[in-house]
């Protein structure tokens, strides 16, 4: 029989954020972002749940739109990234991908296409990772109309560096460069927010937003969670208690005896660790629960377990489930006590830990 370590996917909480990203950036529609295996939570069950809301799901890749497809989805897909090599480009128009373009080699490519799929052209307004300057844009569109393929082009993108700081004023400069860029194409579609630009108030989100981390529960804003922003927890994150001991004082417990018992400790060992994806750097403190209790890790994570403090729950036993993160502990605060985001924690869980689709169905049930 295997462990009980699980990630456990409400359907009906993806289906609920993705309702609400689309209520803040109404009248914008919202394309369902559902890259890196839908943030871990499955790239195939994700664009089921959504196929009959989204109008379109952004990926960054062609092996990640191939995987829509191959879970059965039509949709008009989104590659972020463009392609890789000219060879893609049949299989995008064939396949209904859509094909951001953000460099000069990929329009070198797109000269010499037999094939020639749906186009966005990326534009630079600070982020400083892909996408034209703002000025090469005439001399950009020029190029795609001497190729034959200016026509293919249905709209702009551009991805904001800090929305999630409300306190920035970057946002509202790149939005005003993004915004004067593309007026000359005023029929073109537009597109620019990201999750946390669905929080700031008043922020235009164009034609198409881009939801991403949003949909699966954990806040992109800083200082905030997810359910603070009124978003639901999709990953609920479990582990089973394998071992009860009591630690005397001065025993201690874990690699490199990094914690000590100062007084008699109850400890439980839970059967998760990194090699599940769960982080090493949660150190002591970072908050699970168990039993109706929030409890603490003590000591560092192991490669397949931990150890958590259950002086506080007497009635926590062997076979006991542990949230690792999920309802009772978001997935926000443990990626603060590892120093980092939630949305490394949720693509970060490995295979070897299955993942159980609950349905609307099944909570019915």
């Amino acid at each position: 029989m295997p462990r009980n370590t699980v990630a456990r996917i409400d359907i009906s909480a993806l289906r609920h954020n993705y309702r609400l990203a689309c209520a803040l950036a109404s009248p914008a529609r919202a394309m369902a972002v559902i890259k890196a295996d839908g943030y871990g939570h499955g790239i195939g069950e994700v664009a089921r749940a959504l196929a009959d809301d989204a109008p379109r799901f952004a990926v960054a890749c062609i092996e990640e739109a191939q995987a829509i497809r191959e879970a059965g989805i039509g949709h008009p897909v989104v590659l972020l990234q463009g392609v890789h090599s000219a060879d893609d480009l049949a299989i995008c128009a064939r396949e209904g991908f859509e094909m951001v373009v953000h460099s000069d080699h990929q329009l070198d490519w797109l000269e010499h296409a037999a094939e020639t799929p749906t186009l966005w052209l990326k534009v630079n307004t600070g982020m400083n990772r892909l996408g034209f300057a703002p000025v090469m844009l005439v001399e950009v569109m020029d190029r795609l109309e001497r190729y034959a393929v200016q026509q293919k082009v249905v709209g702009f993108v551009t991805h904001f560096a800090c929305a999630d700081d409300v306190a920035s004023s970057f946002t509202d400069e790149q939005t005003r460069l993004f915004t004067e860029a593309v007026a000359d194409w005023p029929s073109l579609q537009k597109s620019a927010g990201n999750s946390a630009a669905h929080f700031l108030p008043g922020q235009p989100l164009f034609d198409l937003s881009r939801p991403g981390i949003m949909l699966y529960g954990a806040s992109p804003m800083l200082e905030k969670t997810g359910p603070q922003l009124g978003l639901k927890p999709v990953m609920t994150l479990e582990a089973q208690l394998t071992a009860v001991r009591t630690l005397k004082p001065g025993e201690s417990v874990g690699y490199a005896c990094s914690w000590t018992a100062e007084r008699e400790t109850r400890m439980g060992i839970v059967a998760i660790g990194y090699g599940d994806g769960y982080p090493r750097h949660a150190g002591t403190d970072t908050p699970a629960w168990v039993a109706g209790h929030r409890i603490r890790l003590i000591g560092r994570v192991s490669m397949d377990m931990l150890a958590v403090d259950l002086t506080g729950v007497p009635g926590a036993c062997p076979g006991d489930t542990v949230e690792l993160w999920g309802g009772h502990v978001s997935v926000d605060e443990v990626a603060q006590h590892a120093g980092t985001i939630a949305y490394e924690l949720l693509t970060g869980i490995t295979a070897r830990v299955p993942r159980l689709y609950r349905s609307p169905a099944d909570r019915a049930g």
